[in-house]
């Protein structure tokens, strides 16, 4: 209660300060990491190119670190309309939208550049067509990135390294059932309560890409990692359909392009601090780099979720997801 409280608190302030702006639209914004953060640097990029493109009839006001409560509570905002935007990772868009865990299939990219060619190609956009009858719109697919393991037991080298760890994962049945798969014990849980959880040895380790893992500290409570890559974990900027069905078509335009604008300079800098801080990592934990012979161990300890989870996401959309992935070419 007291945190919902907190979050009404905070969007009446921004809405007195749109106000004093003389802004016609306000965008409040909300994101679970933190302020140093690629997506929060791109939401800030996202912020200057709106508020200059639309001559300040739209102010876009940010709030970092879960300000706003976890993913799953700023989407129900945005579909409610009581928060304009927001930028989960799509592993907990698959509470609405089953075709959603496609991202979430272990391995199911090869790198950045085949998860690009995907998501911003004829499948993404089928997979956004389908949020505006759950009360949300997708403007586009930005990066979280691979995903690793951290833990602080022990280095994981094979999957059977992962046998009787407790590993936090989001609340999400794939990336449950993968690593169970695999021996682990995952125990879903917010992101917001991750490092005391880890501190207090509530779970063993958790997985979420380098950048995040530097910029959480999660160093200061775990010893090692491992670069599995085991999932691709974009992020999709969402709006809310109530607040977009209001904007003139001038402004809806000004915010898309705003959004493509920042999906570039999103995934340039990912990409850039996620390398930065995997050596920044490697001060601090005993990082293992897998070999690609050791990486196809973990691949094929995850077979089996591909035909447990099939039908629930579409067989014909996995088939051809695998067969794009198959013919990029770079």
């Amino acid at each position: 209660m007291k945190m919902r409280t907190g979050c009404v608190a905070m969007l009446l302030v921004a809405l007195f300060a749109s106000a004093a702006f003389g802004a016609k639209f306000t965008i409040n914004a909300g994101i679970g990491l933190n302020d140093k953060s690629a997506q929060f640097q791109s939401l800030q990029y996202f912020k200057e190119v709106v508020e200059k493109n639309s001559d300040g009839k739209i102010e876009v006001v940010l709030f970092h670190s879960s300000q706003l409560g976890d993913d799953r509570t700023m989407m129900e905002a945005l579909k409610m309309g009581t928060q304009e935007m927001t930028c989960p990772s799509t592993a907990p868009m698959t509470a609405f939208i089953n075709a959603f865990k496609i991202y979430d299939l272990p391995f199911i990219f090869a790198n950045e550049e085949v998860a690009d060619y995907i998501l911003d190609g004829p499948v993404g956009k089928k997979l956004l067509d389908m949020l505006p009858d759950q009360g949300l719109v997708g403007l586009a697919y930005w990066e979280n990135g691979f995903r690793m393991l951290t833990n602080s037991s022990h280095p994981v080298v094979t999957p059977e390294d992962l046998k009787g760890l407790k590993i936090r994962t989001m609340e999400n049945p794939i990336h449950l059932a993968a690593f169970r798969t695999m021996g682990a014990n995952p125990t879903p849980m917010a992101f917001g309560e991750l490092f005391s959880a880890m501190q207090q040895k509530v779970v063993d380790g958790q997985e979420n890409p380098w950048g995040t893992i530097f910029l959480q500290n999660f160093f200061e409570v775990q010893k090692y990692a491992t670069d599995t890559g085991h999932v691709y974990s974009p992020f999709v900027l969402l709006i809310s359909k109530k607040f977009w069905d209001k904007l003139p078509d001038d402004l809806k335009a000004v915010v898309q392009d705003a959004a493509d604008q920042a999906k570039v300079h999103n995934r340039a800098l990912n990409r850039k601090m996620n390398a930065e801080y995997l050596e920044k990592l490697k001060e601090k934990m005993e990082v293992v780099i897998l070999t690609p012979e050791q990486k196809a161990a973990f691949q094929e300890a995850c077979l089996p979720i591909y035909e447990q989870f099939g039908k629930d996401i579409g067989e014909d959309l996995i088939k051809e997801v695998q067969e794009l992935s198959a013919g990029f070419k770079k």
